[in-house]
């Protein structure tokens, strides 16, 4: 593709994370560096807002606002969870490819930038197929990031290291609390964590279990059915050595039929899924009926997902790296990739960015290979905490105000409309 010259868009999808912020700031910062690139814009919750033709000129944020972006959680443009299916509605997602199309010509973007999980890295695919089957000249990439950790062909996504640092760090404050509350009469507290179908999440808490003695006691994730004797017999010999145990649970766990344990079959998500409520609470209802311990559930929800207060500097360093990335590749004229992560050594750690095409990464899921557990499935094992260390490391400064963090806020200063409304 010969060298273009245009505007450049960028957004936001799927589930925020402490660090997605940071990759827009790496496009932007990456941007400025190249002339073939003009104005550049933010699309509003994601792929929806453009839709709706709701861009944003970036170049009228404030310097300061762009780095600070770097340090504030959620995603500052705003996300959606909306699908261009062709499968299933496709008369709905030729009529969104049309409209976004005409918003791209309206607005000459030649340069646009998808941060985002699965779904996201699918819905940039389409688009620069798409683009190649109208003969529009425009170069796109995909922006890796889930606290999910499983898109394929990356050694790791941003935002997992920092929620896996928060959660970790959540576990350990909860157990001293527990084990300072313990009796005779023992305890269970079962804290749940995010992750549906990959439980990378609720395993990296493992970095928290230095000795034997220390929480999490028990990891449950969806990759390894749920045994619920073993699972009951590891609860009492843990209560029954120490006087409580802390066990941490994947949401999406699941049993031995390969069922999600807290499915709820009438309540649906946008994308078709169960929406998943209360596994460490039908857990915990387990526990006091098969061993007659008492029970308490931690929910972390949002809180590990926004925790930027307590991120990582290497999430947050690797996530911007992720966003210049893609940028570099969009201006020397490649376009249907994902920018990953490429670890170059453990210790010390380095690692770079590399191009991997979109086709091979949309709709896929990585999980965590069985021999990253214990044979008995309960716990991480050193594979997996070598894996994960690195990924936690550095703190990230963040200016308070009045003692609490003082994060950044956009303008959001709009770009004119050119359509008529979306019908």
């Amino acid at each position: 593709m010969p060298e273009l010259v245009g505007n450049l868009l960028v957004a936001q999808s799927g589930g925020p994370t402490a660090v997605i912020n940071a990759s827009v700031a790496g496009v932007v910062l990456e941007a400025g560096k190249h002339e073939c690139i003009e104005e550049i814009y933010g699309g509003l919750n994601g792929i929806l807002g453009i839709l709706n033709e709701d861009l944003i000129d970036l170049n009228d944020e404030k310097a300061k606002t762009i780095e600070g972006l770097k340090y504030t959680p959620a995603a500052a443009l705003g996300t959606c969870r909306y699908k261009i299916d062709f499968t299933k509605k496709p008369e709905n997602a030729a009529r969104d490819m049309d409209r976004l199309f005409e918003v791209f010509q309206a607005h000459n973007i030649r340069f646009f930038f998808y941060i985002g999980g699965n779904d996201s890295q699918d819905t940039a695919n389409k688009i620069h197929h798409e683009a190649i089957k109208r003969g529009y000249e425009m170069c796109v990439i995909g922006v890796p990031k889930t606290i999910d950790n499983d898109l394929p062909h990356t050694d790791h996504c941003p935002g997992f290291g920092s929620v896996v640092k928060y959660n970790a760090a959540t576990v350990m404050e909860i157990a001293l609390d527990v084990g300072a509350m313990a009796t005779d009469d023992g305890a269970c507290c079962l804290v749940e964590v995010m992750g549906r179908g990959a439980g990378w999440i609720a395993a990296g808490t493992v970095v928290a279990h230095r000795t034997e003695d220390d929480a999490p006691h028990i990891i449950l994730v969806p990759e390894i059915a749920l045994e619920e004797e073993a699972f009951l017999e590891r609860v009492r010999a843990t209560v029954e050595r120490l006087k409580y145990c802390v066990v941490v649970v994947g949401e999406g766990v699941k049993n031995k039929q390969g069922e999600e344990i807290a499915a709820d079959k009438s309540n649906l998500d946008a994308f078709g899924h169960p929406v998943l409520s209360g596994a460490a609470d039908n857990l915990g209802k387990l526990i006091t009926k098969k061993l007659g311990l008492k029970t308490r559930t931690v929910k972390l929800g949002y809180a590990q997902r926004a925790a930027g207060h307590y991120a990582s500097s290497v999430d947050v360093q690797e996530a911007a790296s992720c966003g210049a990335a893609a940028v570099r590749a969009a201006a020397s004229g490649q376009s249907g990739f994902m920018v990953k992560i490429v670890r170059e050594s453990d210790s010390p750690y380095r690692s770079s960015t590399e191009l991997h095409p979109l086709g091979e990464i949309a709709n896929v899921e990585h999980l965590i290979p069985r021999d990253w557990f214990t044979e008995d499935g309960f716990l991480p094992n050193e594979k997996f905490k070598d894996y994960i260390k690195p990924l936690i490391e550095g703190e990230v400064k963040v200016p308070t105000e009045n003692g609490l963090p003082k994060y950044v806020v956009l303008e959001r200063s709009p770009v004119e409309k050119k359509l008529a409304p979306r019908s």
